[in-house]
């Protein structure tokens, strides 16, 4: 086999032509083999397989910088640089599922959030001027969905003032972020993919004017002079130009050989350079390009000949808040939907289907979401955007500043809280809870279980003068867990006897790790602690009735899955002693590092969020009120 052959980007440069369309073919094979086993990126990867060659033999990476948007393209990169296991893709110790540096020196930015790579790549051609590095290039691959983020063309922006800064921006349009391209940008990129190009029509022309008599040749060079209008008739491609940005394309992102001959044209030209190319998401297996939803955008573990789940889908948090979306869009005619280029992720394609005039796909806009959210709600409506956890942090600005503020009834839903994975560091939900904490008058609910999540997320959606957020985790949902009574607005999910007149430890359990907390509470009953579980179900704020609550126990304990830093521990905190109660608290969470990439269980385990690891310390915390041990025990890890 070829691939087997290639250690790094240079060892492309001894191939022929037909080889390299050998190894293309290899590469695909071995990318539905591979990912099939561990599941990852399949479709978007299939789709620049071509280009990625194209761009190692054009550029010298490391040198040069070959970048990614939003990094999820990035596995063929990674084959061509020397790192062919893929038996562990996206688990502990394996590769990751983006460009990492600990893995090579050829991956520059560990991105995988979108839109982000022209800032990046202004900031390195920057410094490349600055040091007079002339020898040293950038290229930066940003697909045609990551382009509707307003990074990108902020970045644009400012790359576009500088005309003779070299700079090579590699348009990857395969009419895709996860579904199909939406929006005013996808229309211009459409009609560039769809029109006969400039340089043809203007060949044709020359060679029907040189044979014309007398006025031939004048009425060409006339033609040529007006080449910016004609260009804009025939393709229009001067939005680019508009900008200071020289164009080249629309270019197949197949042909190996055309790529190469426009990236050389444009790694020469000595400002910033557009190539367009188009690619096919998906390409070379049939299963992927049937499905209309993705083209395979992510999968699971897979049949590898017909593309199926190895496993039938448990039904999942999404599916449950997908579901009693479209029974709440039914009831109600003023709710909608709002989506940042995720409909199918995040569940709302049903709401979509069911109600296609009520259902907003912004683009990786997050920010203009939450905004024109704010301008739905003021108009009379009641917004449901639906985001992953980690992308809301992009909109902070906006929840704060154009939600909160105004007073609007917007409802975030927060999809993929807390510990999610295999995804790696920048996908972990960890940080909405501590954020949207000093968002004032905001109200957040965390649910327990399916039934909480239907329950609170209709109890949001009837909010209409402040922002509301419903968080949830990843994966298959669990069992229910009941409750045993009700104090204030809270959930009681255990109580100790009543021969117990002033309990050990009240634990506030948080969204979806209440069984894990009454775990918890059966390991501390097993050692004579008597224990309290509640459920706050809406965190932010602190219940009133909590504080006197505490003040019945000698310890409190919460359990969250978001950030230790300002999440719910520290609201808890801060309410106990507003209220006077001084009771011992330990706050039990994420610690707040980048965490690598790993199964949630895993990383759980790593980071001492399970059952006995809280369970001992809350046993020794016991022990030291009540005079057993001279020293506090060991910390939680942080």
């Amino acid at each position: 086999m070829l691939l087997t052959r290639i250690k790094g980007p240079r060892d492309l440069d001894r191939l022929s032509q037909e080889e390299l369309d050998q190894l293309a073919a290899e590469i695909r094979s071995f990318l539905v083999d591979a990912v099939s086993k561990t599941g990852g990126h399949l479709g978007p990867n299939l789709g620049v397989v071509e280009l990625t060659i194209a761009l190692h033999r054009v550029f010298d990476s490391p040198k040069d910088k070959v970048l990614f948007d939003t990094g999820h393209q990035a596995y063929v990169h990674k084959l061509l640089t020397g790192r062919q296991d893929f038996a562990g893709l996206r688990t502990k110790n394996g590769l990751s599922g983006y460009p990492s540096r600990a893995e090579s020196d050829h991956d520059v930015i560990e991105n995988s959030h979108a839109s982000t790579v022209l800032g990046w790549a202004d900031g390195l051609a920057k410094a490349n001027e600055v040091l007079g590095r002339e020898d040293h290039h950038v290229a930066a691959v940003i697909g045609d969905g990551a382009l509707t983020g307003g990074m990108a063309w902020e970045a644009l922006n400012n790359i576009a003032a500088a005309k003779d800064r070299p700079l090579v921006i590699v348009v990857n349009d395969n009419e895709r972020s996860y579904g199909p391209t939406i929006g005013g940008l996808a229309n211009h990129l459409a009609t560039l993919r769809t029109t006969d190009g400039y340089e043809r029509f203007l060949a044709r022309g020359k060679e029907i004017l040189e044979r014309t008599p007398v006025v031939g040749k004048p009425l060409f060079e006339t033609l040529h002079g007006a080449k910016k209008g004609l260009k804009d008739f025939i393709a229009p491609q001067g939005m680019f130009e508009d900008l200071g940005l020289k164009y080249i394309g629309p270019i197949d992102g197949h042909d190996i050989e055309a790529l190469e001959s426009a990236l050389q044209r444009a790694k020469r030209f000595s400002g910033p350079v557009i190539v367009h190319c188009l690619t096919q998401k998906g390409r070379g297996y049939t299963p992927a390009l049937e499905h209309e939803a993705d083209r395979f955008h992510a999968v699971g573990v897979i049949h590898p000949d017909t593309g199926l789940p190895v496993k039938t889908a448990a039904a999942s948090w999404t599916s449950v808040f997908a579901d009693e979306m479209v029974k709440l869009g039914h009831e109600r005619e003023d709710i909608v939907g709002i989506t940042a280029a995720m409909l199918h992720p995040v569940g709302l394609n049903k709401f979509a289907e069911a109600f296609p005039n009520r259902i907003y796909d912004v683009g990786i806009a997050e920010q203009h979401g939450a905004t024109s959210a704010a301008g739905l709600a003021t108009g009379g409506v009641h917004p449901v955007f639906a985001v992953y956890a980690t992308f809301l942090n992009r909109a902070f600005d906006q929840v704060l500043m154009d939600v909160a503020l105004h007073k609007c009834g917007v409802t975030f839903v927060l999809d993929r809280a807390g510990v999610t994975g295999d995804d790696g560091a920048s996908h972990n939900g960890m940080w909405d809870m501590s954020i949207l904490q000093v968002v004032p008058g905001l109200r957040l609910a965390a649910p327990r279980d399916a039934e909480q999540l239907r329950a609170q997320l209709r109890e949001a959606v009837e909010v209409k003068d402040a922002p509301t957020v419903v968080r949830y985790s990843k994966g298959v949902v669990g069992p229910a867990v009941p409750a045993v009574g009700r104090i204030g607005a809270m959930d009681v999910l255990r109580a100790p006897g009543a021969e117990v007149t002033r309990p050990d430890v009240l634990l506030v359990s948080v969204g979806a790790l209440a069984p894990m907390c009454l775990e918890i509470a059966d390991l501390l009953d097993k050692q004579g602690i008597s224990t309290t579980v509640v459920d706050p179900r809406w965190v932010k704020p602190v219940d009133e009735a909590l504080a006197p609550l505490a003040d019945r126990h000698r310890v409190v304990v919460t359990v969250e899955d978001n950030g230790r830093t300002g999440g719910v521990g520290a609201a808890v905190s801060q309410a106990l002693r507003d209220a006077g109660v001084d009771v011992p608290l330990r706050d039990f969470g994420i610690p707040q590092r980048f965490l690598d990439h790993a199964l949630r269980k895993e990383i759980m385990a790593e980071i001492g969020l399970t059952a006995p690891d809280i369970a001992r310390q809350v046993t020794g915390l016991v022990a030291k009120l009540d005079g057993r041990y001279d020293s506090e025990p060991a910390a939680t890890v942080d």
